[in-house]
């Protein structure tokens, strides 16, 4: 008597869940998987919110109505280099509002690119009153199209 084997289908199941779990288990771990995934995605992104400071970008004309309340601080303005201001001895130059002006100490901060007299460029620094003049010791300039500046 010859033994009765499977079909040639079945012996060829290649299939690793063939004599495993149902597929209803194999489905809910499909789904565990992408529930895990997305609340790290989810967790990534709140952390990477929560730890972002939003930082104010003041113009020099509302630095300068109340130099003071900044004085000490680091602040983020934006402002028009003044023409002729450029002095490289002293890595100053002065950074010019509507109504008034900043004196800005850039030893700490290279000059970029596209950096000129008359353009819109926004600094980065701490606030200080020195000799009695305003100024603002930089550590990043940035500059850029003047409309990104503008609201």
């Amino acid at each position: 008597m010859n033994p009765v084997s499977p079909p040639l289908a079945k012996q060829l199941d290649t299939n690793t869940f063939s004599e495993g779990p149902p597929e209803i288990v194999v489905a809910l771990t499909r789904i565990s998987r992408l529930t895990i995934v997305f609340g790290a995605s989810l967790a990534v992104l709140g952390l990477m919110m929560a730890s972002v400071d939003p930082e104010i970008q003041y113009s020099v004309d509302q630095i300068m109505e109340e130099p003071e309340k900044f004085q000490d601080s680091q602040i983020f303005v934006r402002g028009v280099v003044s023409a002729d201001s450029m002095d490289y001895d002293q890595m100053r130059f002065i950074l010019e509002g509507v109504s008034g002006e900043i004196t800005i100490d850039f030893t700490d901060s290279p000059i970029p690119d596209g950096f000129d007299e008359g353009r819109t460029i926004a600094v980065r620094g701490d606030f200080v009153s020195q000799n009695g003049i305003w100024v603002l010791d930089s550590y990043e300039i940035q500059t850029g199209c003047p409309s990104k500046y503008e609201s």
